[in-house]
């Protein structure tokens, strides 16, 4: 029997091989049991977590190509990859250097989504192993970070633009235990979309505004990849670029 290492987030190979489907299914799985014991202890220093600024592994200006984004379950997790970089990364600098005006009960809350995002970064940057793409480094020189409506209209663009990926790109993933752990993230998305409405527009419908959820159907919104990319490139210093499924 496989003698596994002593920390469950190492990763021995890649998702390349025969066995790329088997190994990615137990890193997985092998991974969430890490999770649950790593959330313990954010849980009991959440306060004290300074990540800085993410400054990411790859270059300014350099081309990461996602490919075909539903060609293969580890494109889709690179993608969702991406964005959870992009979002920790937005929610670390917001909570580093809060709003002018910003009051405890915001703090909180912005608190708690910046640590959910990078619990969402880390579980696939653990699940991808040696597949995961480079460290993005993020390009927020549009976002005013002194101002409280540039910073929260910022974050529900973020949050439904993630919550609209995962929406569309679920009909990519193959291996069933990859689309459950897709289903409780956007789930958390949705959530962090409606709080950060509720702080924008109190009382009224934000929270599931015709802009995020189809008024007709109720179901919310679903982005092609092809979409999602361009609508957060300017947010990062590398170019990312994928296909939608079907361009293999």
């Amino acid at each position: 029997m496989e003698k596994l290492p002593k920390d469950p987030t190492v990763i021995p190979q890649g998702f390349t091989g025969k066995a790329s489907a088997a190994l990615g299914r137990r890193v997985f799985l092998r991974y969430l049991g890490a999770t649950a014991a790593a959330g313990v202890a954010l849980n009991a220093c959440k306060s004290e977590i300074a990540e800085p600024l993410a400054t990411g592994s790859a270059r300014a200006g350099e081309a990461i190509d996602l490919g075909d984004i539903g060609s293969k379950d580890v494109n889709v997790l690179n993608y969702a990859y991406a964005l959870e970089q992009l979002e920790a990364a937005f929610y670390t600098h917001v909570v580093m250097n809060p709003y002018m005006g910003m009051n405890g009960y915001e703090k909180a809350i912005l608190m708690d989504i910046r640590d959910h995002e990078i619990a969402h970064r880390e579980l696939f940057k653990a699940a991808l192993g040696s597949a995961a793409i480079p460290g993005l480094t993020p390009n927020f020189s549009s976002i005013n970070f002194n101002s409280r409506e540039s910073v929260l209209g910022t974050a529900r663009v973020f949050e439904a633009v993630g919550v609209s990926a995962y929406n569309g790109a679920g009909k990519y993933i193959t291996t069933p235990d990859y689309l459950v752990l897709a289903g409780k993230i956007v789930s958390v998305e949705a959530r962090h979309t409606a709080i950060i409405s509720e702080m924008l527009h109190p009382q009224t419908m934000s929270f599931a505004g015709d802009d995020i959820v189809a008024a007709a159907s109720g179901l919310g919104e679903a982005r092609m990849p092809e979409e999602v990319l361009a609508l957060v490139r300017p947010y990062v210093q590398e170019i990312i670029n994928g296909k939608n499924g079907g361009h293999a």
